[in-house]
């Protein structure tokens, strides 16, 4: 495990969880963290992942960074030639994110990542839903909060709201929808910041850079359009979805519930259970030899990253622009 926070906690509990399945190790800057974790678990702690490649056998490598701490594990693990399981976003930004793509491009290695909403039940209603009326207007929100962390507000440690937060629904609307291959965005900043406690301060920290509410609309290389729209400006999370209308449907996804109007009539659906422990399964499964019902690897993280990477893009810019401006649909390598 690389990475000592609660995400990396959670899927360590997850996998303690699994017959047969050890966690060898956890490394983490802040060595305490990581002894608190690794002891948890029965497991070695490392200050860094460099030495704990080094000292430990192992079948896999779990990559539970900030954003800004993304990359130089990537590299290592893959070098190292083992599968990986990457906590979203997968970066800060495209340079590094296209780095990574590049060193795992033709390399048979199992990958996983965390974007659990593709593991729910009612995404694959929805799913099944659109299999015979495809998307043609797709709305995307995340109206929500400051979360905890401090480094949060920093574009240079988060890579903004966008990148870190939205991710979740953009990467929801490409599984029901496909790619995006063009964005327009806006964004601001406000003159007052919330803090992470939710309350707001009488003028935003120094270091505080991320804009607090953003727009952009999108063109589908399916024909469809739609837009997505973020803010941290509230005292809590009040919005997080996606929705997509199609001939005769309208279906409303959000991470517990579903809720479909189709030919007048309308129903609705509660996720069977929390999400989050499906993707560890899976690729234990795999990392196993068993067969591989992975749905999000990282290579499909990457276009879900260079989709919010150009809308942020885009905001900075004031202008349109390709989310795959390669030409090559964002493979990398």
């Amino acid at each position: 495990m690389v990475g000592a926070g609660a995400v990396a906690a959670r899927h360590v509990r997850a996998l303690l969880a699994m017959d047969g399945v050890e966690v060898a190790a956890v490394a983490d800057p802040a060595l305490e963290r990581a002894k608190e974790l690794a002891a948890e678990a029965g497991a070695a702690a490392y200050p860094d992942h460099m030495e704990l490649l080094a000292a430990e056998r192992l079948d896999a490598v779990y990559i539970c960074v900030p954003p800004f701490a993304h990359g130089a594990p990537e590299l290592a693990v893959i070098d190292a030639g083992l599968p990986m399981f990457v906590e979203k976003p997968v970066a800060i930004d495209q340079e590094t994110a296209t780095a990574i793509a590049t060193r795992l491009a033709g390399r048979p290695l199992v990958t996983c990542t965390g974007y659990h909403w593709r593991w729910l039940d009612i995404f694959d209603r929805a799913a099944d839903l659109l299999g015979d009326r495809p998307a043609r207007l797709v709305q995307c929100s995340w109206l929500d909060k400051v979360p905890p962390p401090p480094w949060w507000l920093r574009r240079d440690r988060s890579g903004g709201q966008t990148i870190e937060q939205t991710t979740h629904v953009l990467d929801t609307a490409r599984g029901l929808a496909g790619d995006v291959v063009e964005v327009h965005a806006f964004a601001a900043r406000a003159a007052s910041t919330p803090t992470p406690s939710g309350s707001v301060g009488e003028a935003a920290p120094s270091a505080a850079d991320v804009h607090d509410v953003t727009v952009a609309s999108l063109r589908f290389a399916s024909g469809a359009v739609g837009t997505v729209a973020s803010t941290c400006l509230l005292p809590r999370l009040q919005l997080a979805g996606v929705q997509v209308i199609a001939d005769g449907l309208s279906l409303e996804l959000s991470e517990t519930e579903l809720l479909v109007e189709v030919d007048g009539r309308r129903d609705a659906w509660t996720a069977d259970a929390d999400a989050r422990p499906r993707p560890d399964r899976d690729f234990v499964a795999a990392v196993r030899g068993g067969e591989n019902r992975i749905r999000v690897p990282w290579p499909e993280a990457y276009r879900t990253h260079l989709l919010a990477c150009a809308i942020t893009r885009s905001a900075d810019e004031g202008r349109p622009l390709p989310v795959f401006p390669d030409g090559r649909g964002g493979e990398g390598g």
